[in-house]
């Protein structure tokens, strides 16, 4: 059985003060890492601030026998993330993972959404993830090693309704996870995206009557929702033992999963010939169809290359 380990590894969890990231950095901490608690001690929408939740978990953590240190600096701006790093360093020398959770809520329909709202949502989650990967970055380059967990989510993904600002934050954070795990290859900084589904502070902030139709299948997966059912893939993911690179992975329910973008094979016009809308409409069924199979690109670059690999076929 592979034992996951972190001896000798730093780690910074951002929005570890409580549900999910309390129990990745408790995790991280029971198998020898050395972590970086950091939470701006705020409510789940994201007002105010307080030392509090990170030191409970520190205490916890080193009561436990483990090594941790609190920060309470803000992810959203570019002078908090370089101060947790600086922590990072100036305790214990190196980063070895980032792990990017902290995140807050503010849901609402989209015509009601304040600018307000929307910027705060954004900040915390996308901006946040690209401020600390940008700030991490120099030093895993510099090591030659780094794993990165990026914290997307389904609203991204497939879409929720009442979350259009939290919903394009984690998609925005998958494109940077995609661009980041493609510069960091060569340099063993390997990176991945989460969808994790569970009760959390922020669950308790959601409006459910907006999602009725998860009724039937709310009984089914309700045991496996506690923040402990999402804790294995995301520490594997940010351990040494994670080989993958520019993925996506869901936990819902105690199920975890690949997830991913797919092309289908689609339908091409007469090459060299632009396609109208009338030829489109001739042949959108072709165009969307999932049955003749898909391919999964790597990167922008990758499509190129499905693309012309068909041409030649049919040329």
């Amino acid at each position: 059985m592979t034992k996951v380990s972190f001896e000798n590894r730093t780690v910074i969890v951002t929005g570890a003060g409580g549900a999910l990231g309390r129990t990745y950095a408790i995790d991280i901490a029971g198998r020898g890492g050395r972590v970086i608690v950091n939470d701006l001690g705020g409510s789940a929408e994201g007002f105010g601030s307080s030392n509090e939740s990170a030191d409970q978990v520190v205490a916890e953590i080193r009561t436990a026998g483990g090594e941790a240190v609190a920060s309470y600096d803000d992810v959203s701006t570019s002078d908090g993330a370089k101060r947790i790093v600086e922590t990072a360093l100036d305790h214990f020398g190196r980063i070895d993972a980032l792990i990017n959770n902290a995140g807050n809520i503010r849901n609402a329909w989209l015509e009601d959404f304040t600018d307000e709202n929307r910027d705060a949502v954004i900040a915390t989650h996308l901006i946040g993830s690209f401020n600390m990967t940008r700030a991490v970055w120099p030093g895993m380059k510099a090591q030659g090693y780094g794993r990165i967990v990026f914290a997307s989510s389904c609203a991204g993904m497939l879409g929720n309704c009442t979350q259009a600002a939290y919903g394009a934050a984690k998609a925005g954070i998958t494109g940077l996870m995609n661009v980041a795990s493609q510069e960091g290859r060569a340099h063993g900084i390997l990176c991945n995206a989460l969808v994790p589904n569970a009760v959390s502070r922020m669950a308790d902030n959601m409006d459910y009557s907006a999602m009725k139709e998860i009724e039937p299948y709310a009984a089914a997966v309700y045991h496996a929702m506690d923040p402990v059912y999402t804790t294995g893939l995301v520490v594997f993911l940010a351990s040494e033992a994670c080989t993958s690179t520019h993925s996506i992975y869901s936990s819902l329910g105690g199920r975890y999963a690949r997830m991913f973008i797919g092309v289908t094979e689609g339908w091409q016009g007469v090459r060299g010939q632009p396609s109208t809308a009338d030829d489109v409409a001739d042949h959108f069924d072709q165009i969307s169809d999932v049955s003749r199979g898909f391919e999964i690109p790597e990167s922008l670059i990758d499509e190129f290359r499905i693309v012309a690999g068909q041409q030649k076929e049919t040329a």
